[in-house]
């Protein structure tokens, strides 16, 4: 099976100058634990966790100037894994070990077109094991 058959379509995105409570408020309106981080081309740049985004939100006191001047560049991971939607799902298990990433970006013709999640995989395993033949 292939990556674009287990992926959720579409992608979840912020700017790199979102600022992180903005940020927080569209990861929890979404529900999703990550949010891609993509240029004004759409290409990536990023991503950011709901951990990156509680550890900065927690540190910082809302009357705290820092908090105005943070942006999701400042906090962002610039490591984005990413995979293409024609590669297998065990490609995509397999690079997720490996990188210790729960998520994938995932392209075509390099521009983002959904996320593949352990949780997706997961549920495909679980399908497969629980169907009968």
């Amino acid at each position: 099976m292939e990556v674009k058959e287990a992926m959720n379509q579409g992608v979840i995105t912020v700017n790199p100058e979102s600022k992180p409570l903005d940020a927080f408020k569209k990861m929890y309106k979404e529900g999703v634990r990550r949010l891609f981080v993509l240029d004004a081309d759409g290409d990536p740049k990023g991503v950011v966790s709901y951990s990156d985004l509680i550890g900065v939100l927690g540190s910082l006191r809302p009357t705290n100037s820092e908090m105005a001047s943070l942006s999701i560049s400042d906090i962002m991971s610039e490591d984005v894994m990413t995979i293409d939607s024609d590669n297998g799902i065990e490609d995509a298990a397999n690079l997720m070990v490996r990188a210790d990433v729960s998520g994938l970006l995932v392209l075509e013709k390099d521009k983002p077109v959904g996320v593949i999640t352990r949780t997706d995989i997961c549920r495909m395993v679980a399908a497969e094991l629980l169907v009968p033949a």
